[in-house]
């Protein structure tokens, strides 16, 4: 077993090696410095090696941090009215069953599995067994000090801290070995990358029950809870027979396997057929207007279903939420106070949800599938003062798109820090406003700078910017981060709005001298 653990970790870190390598070649100023043979360079691999290890231990431990304190504490600090343990495991409890089967690590078709498994023929049952009992380890490992930390700081009694991984561990255990015994049953392969729409609706059910209950004052008492979650760990124990004497996991993974060699021809052809519904077909849809806002204007019309739809319905979602808030503090004035203070120091938690609710993705997405990837080709479209006139024609209407949720959500908070007490100083209404669309101007600017400056995919709508993904990766932490600040509204409203007004502006620099030469199909 362990001579089957040392090679496939060899597989996926040799998987996982290249395409850091593959990563750093795109990096713009580095690129010109490696060699084109970089992938035989003994010294790099040794450093690509290194990372891969790195970061083999930190995913053991980051995405179990982010989970505690964004999904549990970061939302659970907020229910006010309930037991801070009780409100703590109540959340945990259903998210844990929510992770049990999305997310079950034995049935994941990957491609280090294919190589494994298809290509070298490498034992099937061992190899599952020896890689899915790491990846039972791993969730041990990683949930262990945060459920501790986070659990004993919200009143949990540590010995039970110390059984939250074992929990959900357990669940696990036992989620894939009814899986596998339904496999005998009816020979049905579960896949968790393509779960059946009734298991979502059961997942969103068990959303609603893990933050909708606490927000109305009930939750679960945590005898309930801990009793429930001690029960997972026996689950999981009687679970761990079934998944040792289970005799066709080649079976079930060449299933799960069959078509991963044209896995990302399919997800690029169902793309593209989503892509295609959404757009209008309609041959009346004309526009009155030249040149680039001619060509924006149609494209407009024809993409309003991918560009706007899912604004209007955030905006929607968001008007309900606002009325709904200024309701209960009409009908709950004592909660008033605790409100007023959260909006008044809270504004930076804001910068997290406009990166959420933005559409920069999306839209430059369908530019490239749907218009840039065929006007690349044609070199008067890479001119500079041309590239210029049509970032700034976009910009304008990927602005107006971000800007719909963001006057709904500004004009909310105004009110609701009206009804929840106001303020002495009135400024702090207008910088509120402001502050929510410069956080709107700001992701609007951002992603299609990048996209011009990094234009991340090749004729194929394959991502291939190594250095674009880390710009998102980074543009992600620094929200996540920001959540954890406190700052006075006209403090973190005038440097919000501040940097924006400089952020466009060299934006715009930027975007004028570079893009002519990095707006281009990549290879």
């Amino acid at each position: 077993m362990y001579k089957t653990l040392r090679l496939s970790f060899s597989l996926k870190n040799t998987y996982r090696v290249n395409s850091i390598l593959f990563a750093i070649k795109q990096i713009p100023l580095v690129k010109k410095i490696l060699p084109d043979a970089l992938y035989g360079v003994r010294g790099l691999k040794i450093f690509a090696n290194i990372i891969s290890v790195i970061w083999e231990i930190i995913s053991v431990f980051l995405g179990k941090f982010l989970y505690f304190i964004t999904m549990i504490c970061g939302i659970g600090i907020l229910y006010k009215n309930v037991p801070a343990d009780q409100a703590f495991l109540h959340i945990l409890l259903f998210l844990t069953v929510i992770g049990a089967y999305m997310n079950t690590s034995m049935f994941n078709p990957t491609r280090d599995k294919y190589y494994a498994m298809i290509q070298l023929r490498m034992n099937a049952r061992v190899y599952t067994l020896v890689n899915y009992g790491y990846a039972i380890l791993k969730v041990i490992v990683g949930f262990l000090p945060f459920s501790i930390i986070f659990g004993m700081r919200r009143d949990v009694p540590i010995w039970f801290c110390m059984l939250i991984p074992f929990s959900v561990a357990g669940l696990k255990m036992a989620v894939a070995a009814y899986s596998l015994w339904d496999y005998e049953r009816s020979g049905f392969v579960y896949n968790e990358n393509k779960i059946r729409k009734h298991l979502w609706i059961f997942a969103a059910v068990l959303l609603a029950l893990a933050y909708a209950l606490p927000a109305v004052g009930i939750v679960l008492p945590s005898a309930v809870s801990m009793a429930v979650m001690l029960l997972f760990i026996l689950a999981g124990v009687f679970s761990i027979r079934k998944i040792i004497s289970f005799g066709h996991y080649r079976e079930v993974n060449q299933e799960l396997l069959v078509q991963v060699t044209n896995q990302m021809d399919v997800v690029k052809q169902a793309a593209r057929t989503a892509s295609d519904k959404s757009i209008s077909t309609d041959v009346s849809i004309t526009s009155h207007r030249r040149g680039f806002e001619y060509l924006n204007e149609l494209f407009i019309k024809r993409h309003r279903k991918i560009l706007w739809k899912s604004t209007i319905r955030i905006a929607g979602i968001c008007s309900i939420l606002s009325c709904a808030a200024v309701i209960a503090l009409i009908m709950a004035p004592e909660a008033g106070k605790g409100v007023n203070e959260l909006i008044m120091t809270w504004l930076p938690y804001f910068a997290f949800i406009m990166y959420a609710i933005n559409r920069g993705t999306g839209f430059t997405r369908a530019l490239f599938m749907n218009c840039d990837h065929s006007l690349l080709t044609y070199s008067l479209y890479k001119r500079p003062g041309f590239i210029l006139k049509l970032f700034r024609i976009r910009l304008r209407e990927i602005m107006k798109i971000n800007a719909l949720p963001a006057v709904v959500i500004g004009a909310g908070l105004c009110v609701i820090l009206y009804v929840s007490g106001g303020t002495e100083n009135p400024l702090n209404y207008v910088v509120l406003f402001v502050s929510i669309l410069c956080m709107s101007l700001f992701f609007s600017i951002h992603y299609l700078t990048i996209y011009y400056l990094l234009q991340p995919y090749n004729a194929g709508t394959e991502m291939k910017s190594g250095m674009y993904q880390i710009i998102l990766s980074v543009t992600y932490l620094v929200c996540f981060f920001l959540m954890r600040v406190r700052l006075p509204i006209l403090v973190f409203g005038i440097a919000c709005t501040a940097f924006c007004v400089v952020y466009s502006v060299t934006a715009c620099i930027l975007v004028y001298r570079f893009a002519p030469k990095t707006f281009r199909l990549r290879a």
